[in-house]
């Protein structure tokens, strides 16, 4: 349906508004420039609409906006986000966006484009492929990934239109990659903003209960963060200090995070807001000492919390975010988090990247460069497999970091969890390949040792050392993966080329040709799959070369054997030896019919049991909120939805994901674990057994209590029938007394609580 009048005249008018807030797009020729590429747009787009119905030209005005008031960036960006959707909807191409508005809009373009090709979806994953496509631009130019963030923004500000099966697809894709690559790129406002909207899609009754309990308490929050206020700014202004101080409440999604880490309910999330002080520097005093002086007026007043100082000015985040924090106790018994930080800081914490290029020091690397140039180091190096690739880059790159020193004093950042080979490949390739060991604060260790923040590191080496398969088995940063990988590949390329030259010097001196036929015996009696393969076990190994004459000699054997022993060869040739869980059930959804996943499924009691099994990675219960992966057209694998797992298979393979129904008739159980605490009281094991089996009638499969220093803790399985059931009996056990806190706990794949339990008695 083509743009009406006065739809034209309202999105002239939003383009208007936006040229007003691209503040960094003043001159005249950008102007024109945007003006042209909003026509081209037009054209493009102009009989083209929404899921909500409302004309598809708002969504890359809405881009271009976030683009330039949100992030902050200039008249190229706004070209490329009026632009994004051209190529791919419309009969533009790449060549003429080039032509019409030069070579680094075009590149920022086809980065932004989805792939257009069709993949095996038994082994890959487009999802998976886009993300990879868009990250290879950031070898070029990182305003690809801002543009994507800008993008992905208001498609979720606007997810209400998209069908639920889609929904889960975008919330997963945003909470898996996109809302931890805003936080690294230092675009606080728009991760929180992502993690928020990602949970009211996915858990709307929690999110809008968090809502509305932190919109009660608004009120009394704005009386009790004035009264921690006054006594800081009468303070501040007694030291000339200029300043800005404002309060604020955590994002739903961390409160709602928070509480399912801790097992608490909201009442019991004590940090619900923080206090931010922004400051002007002083002439002739430093940002650093004027920060310090600030948290030293604070702590004059409140008393801090030792163990929740966080020094983020001495040593910046990867995302160039720098602030002082700190936790103190204010009135009333509650703790309040006081964040100091100069107007500068601000800017970047706020606008992140965009920020940082204002304020770059000549030519000194900060962290965001040096978070850039590992992200072209590890696109230089990546797997073919997609789905490897994005995990290893979000296992590098958005995980915790650690701290660890040379023996020089020279920091370096790696992720949480690497070992001291790990720290060995970061120094430098060769030092990696020869290391043999290290010392870790003056202590021997060995390779696989797991690096902590502080550590000082030495790497001991030695020229007869190299690369071991087993390596592979502990290091986790992408570079040392990456490296020992390229190290095998090296020298099963040097065995390829040596173990062919063996084999065609012998059969010269046998006077025997080496072509097809002969080469097909060889592959059938070392059961390889490829010429490559035999040549590798020639060169790799000491050949035994009298067999192979016998083999190549020996031509009576049955004309029809020999031909259906070289077919099996053929047809196993394409098969791996080892098939892995994951890549049966891709074969499986290949063979198999596709369903309507459109159509939300009802699993109940009279569902048959084999049309659908338990992820045991995270074990729900009906009543839990779950989704469903297909793993055969009639096969469904019920993940939680907020599962780790759940994530990634939505994330990346949203095309087999359907939504659920769960409805329980109190026919079938399933095992659930509680973790109880509490005072250790005469009698409360008595009565939180007897509530259970006597009260509520419910059959507990395991149980185990243990008491210390007058505090106890009972991990109890039970048979449960669905998560409404488990909720009242939580409630519940908490109201005996003695009780302190009563939660679910996740039940791990291989579990060893109760087994360790009876081997200790």
């Amino acid at each position: 349906m083509s743009i009406s009048f006065q739809e034209k005249e309202a999105l002239d008018k939003t383009f208007e508004d936006l040229l007003n807030v691209c503040h960094r797009c003043k001159n005249e020729e950008d102007r024109q420039k945007i003006r042209k590429a909003y026509e081209i747009a037009f054209k493009a787009h102009e009989n083209m609409r929404r899921k909500s119905g409302e004309p598809y030209l708002y969504h890359p005005l809405a881009v271009a906006r976030i683009a330039a008031e949100e992030i902050g960036l200039g008249a190229t960006s706004v070209i490329c986000a009026l632009l994004h959707d051209v190529v791919e909807d419309s009969d533009y191409t790449l060549e003429e966006i080039r032509q019409m508005f030069g070579e680094k809009v075009a590149n920022i373009i086809d980065g932004l484009t989805k792939i257009s090709n069709v993949f095996d979806q038994g082994t890959q994953s487009i999802q998976a492929e886009n993300f990879r496509k868009m990250l290879l631009t950031l070898s070029d130019d990182v305003r690809v990934i801002l543009l994507k963030l800008a993008d992905r923004l208001h498609n979720m500000r606007t997810l209400d239109a998209v069908p639920e099966y889609k929904k889960m697809k975008v919330v997963a894709e945003t909470l898996y990659l996109y809302a931890p690559l805003a936080h690294r790129l230092g675009l606080y406002k728009i991760k929180t903003e992502l993690e928020d909207l990602s949970l009211k899609h996915q858990h709307p009754v929690v999110y809008n209960e968090i809502l509305r309990k932190l919109e009660a308490s608004e009120e009394e929050r704005q009386i009790y963060i004035k009264q921690f206020c006054e006594p800081i700014e009468a303070q501040l202004q007694a030291h000339g200090i200029k300043y800005q101080i404002s309060g604020r409440p955590k994002s739903v999604y961390s409160i709602w995070n928070k509480m399912q880490t801790k097992g608490i309910p909201f009442e019991e999330v004590y940090d619900i807001f923080a206090i931010r002080i922004i400051f002007d520097p002083t002439a002739g005093m430093s940002e650093k000492a004027q920060c310090w002086a600030i948290y030293s007026i604070v702590t004059d007043i409140y008393k801090p919390k030792p163990d929740r100082l966080r020094d983020w000015i001495s040593t910046p985040k990867a995302n160039g975010y720098e602030a002082l924090h700190t936790t103190v106790m204010g009135h009333q018994g509650r703790w309040v988090e006081v964040q100091i930080r100069s107007r500068r800081m601000d800017e970047i914490a706020e606008l992140g990247y965009a920020a940082h290029w204002k304020y770059k020091d000549g030519g000194e690397e900060s962290e965001l460069d040096k978070w850039i140039k590992k992200i072209r180091e590890m696109l230089e190096n990546n797997a073919e497999d997609a789905l490897e690739f994005i995990d290893e880059f979000k296992m590098n790159l958005f995980s915790s970091e650690i701290f660890v020193f040379t023996p020089k004093g020279l920091l370096k950042r790696l992720p949480k969890g690497s070992t001291a080979l790990d720290f060995a490949y970061d120094i430098h390739s060769e030092i990696g390949n020869h290391a043999i060991g290290a010392k870790v604060n003056f202590k021997l260790v060995p390779l696989n040792h797991v690096l902590n923040s502080g550590d000082q590191v030495e790497i001991l080496t030695s020229e007869i050392q190299s690369p071991q398969k087993e390596w592979l088995d502990f290091v986790i940063t992408a570079k040392a993966k990456s490296k020992i990988r390229e190290h095998f590949k090296n020298e099963r390329r040097n065995y390829i080329v040596k173990g062919k030259g063996l084999l065609e010097e012998k059969f010269k001196e046998w006077n025997i040709p080496l072509n097809s036929k002969t080469l097909k015996q060889l592959l059938v009696e070392y059961r390889v799959n490829t010429k490559d393969d035999l040549y590798y076990k020639m060169g790799a190994e000491e050949p035994d070369w009298n067999r192979i004459k016998k083999i190549v000699q020996h031509r009576s054997r049955n004309k029809f054997i020999r031909y259906w022993r070289i077919q099996i060869s053929k047809t196993t040739s394409k098969l791996p030896f080892i098939r892995s869980a994951e890549s049966n059930r891709n074969d499986q959804f290949e063979k198999a019919v596709p369903i309507d996943r459109k159509k939300t499924l009802v699993l109940g009691e009279d569902t048959d049991l084999h049309s659908y099994s338990i992820a045991q990675c995270c074990k729900p219960i009906p009543g839990d909120p779950v989704i469903g992966y297909l793993v055969a057209p009639s096969k469904v694998v019920i993940h939680k939805k907020e599962c780790e797992q759940a994530i990634r298979y939505m994330a990346n393979f949203g095309d087999r994901i359907v939504t659920l129904e769960w409805v329980s008739k109190k026919i079938l159980s399933y095992i659930v674990r509680i973790k109880i605490t509490g005072v250790d009281n005469i009698g409360v094991v008595h009565n939180i057994t007897n509530l259970l089996s006597n009260e509520m009638e419910i059959n507990m499969k395991s149980i185990l209590f243990d008491a210390s220093h007058g505090i106890f803790t009972g991990i109890i399985d039970l048979y449960i029938h669905d998560a409404y059931d488990l909720s009242e009996l939580i409630n519940k056990i908490k109201r005996l007394k003695g009780v302190h806190s009563v939660k679910r706990i996740e039940i791990p794949e291989n579990d060893t609580v109760f087994q360790d339990a009876l081997q200790n008695i």
